[in-house]
């Protein structure tokens, strides 16, 4: 490989320019070492330091990065939220954190602070205590499946049948038997994740990935045979079962 960029180089009286150049960014790709490729601003697996701490920053604000603290090391779970991130984004899903997929997160960085500078005292609150019911509750299950369990909730909050506040809904006892279990274990009041924070934003927001659900569980670990009984099925997201 070498031998052909040199070879390149001693030939640009017979070869064009542009082709050239292409040669020879083709190869600096790949014969940079993982330090180098950080510093020409490429971050991708096994890249290290103080860029990829703020890239990881990044995703865990936008509910990519689930990991519970940042560590300055690339590894597959910063480069699968990278991934996710590009998915979402309709950008090229290659799992690196180029030029492209940087701007892409400064710009949904922008967004996610301007919203939260809009959000009322009372609003805080309210999405503190709906991520400490889905940390309680899906701290495990995909970014997708904790918004559907903070979707139940704001159902839930809208429902005549239910209580007409978050914190009501989770505290809501019926005939001496608290509506959900990290209630009574104390797991309620456990710190939520990044994760977690911007699920509840997202279905405090409006977001619904369950539907009109009012119910959910987890058949692995709950028959949840009167609800299967009584209710009707709408979805399975991760480990849950959502019913209405």
């Amino acid at each position: 490989m070498k031998d052909r960029v040199l070879g390149c180089l001693h030939g640009l009286r017979r070869v064009k320019w542009g082709k050239c150049i292409v040669v020879v960014m083709l190869t600096v790709m790949l014969i940079l070492p993982v330090s180098e490729a950080s510093a020409a601003g490429l971050l991708r697996l096994g890249s290290r330091g103080p860029e990829v701490t703020s890239l990881q920053q990044q995703l865990k604000d936008l509910g990519y990065f689930t990991y519970w603290r940042t560590t300055e090391y690339f590894g597959t779970i910063t480069r699968d939220a990278v991934i996710r991130f590009q998915r979402d984004k309709g950008l090229l899903v290659d799992g690196i954190a180029g030029p492209q997929t940087r701007a892409a997160l400064n710009a949904a960085g922008s967004t996610y602070s301007a919203s939260r500078g809009s959000l009322t005292k009372w609003d805080r609150d309210n999405i503190y205590w709906l991520a400490r019911i889905i940390h309680a509750e899906a701290q495990g299950e995909p970014y997708i499946g904790q918004v559907a369990v903070g979707n139940v909730v704001m159902n839930r909050v809208a429902s005549p049948g239910f209580p007409n506040t978050i914190y009501n809904v989770i505290f809501e006892y019926t005939n001496g038997i608290p509506q959900f279990s990290p209630v009574v274990d104390g797991s309620i009041y456990n710190t939520p994740s990044a994760s977690c924070m911007k699920a509840a934003e997202e279905a405090y927001r409006g977001s619904k990935p369950a539907g009109n659900s009012l119910f959910f569980f987890n058949p692995k670990k709950a028959a949840g045979s009167w609800i299967v009984r009584t209710r009707q099925y709408v979805t399975t997201i991760g480990n849950h079962a959502f019913y209405r």
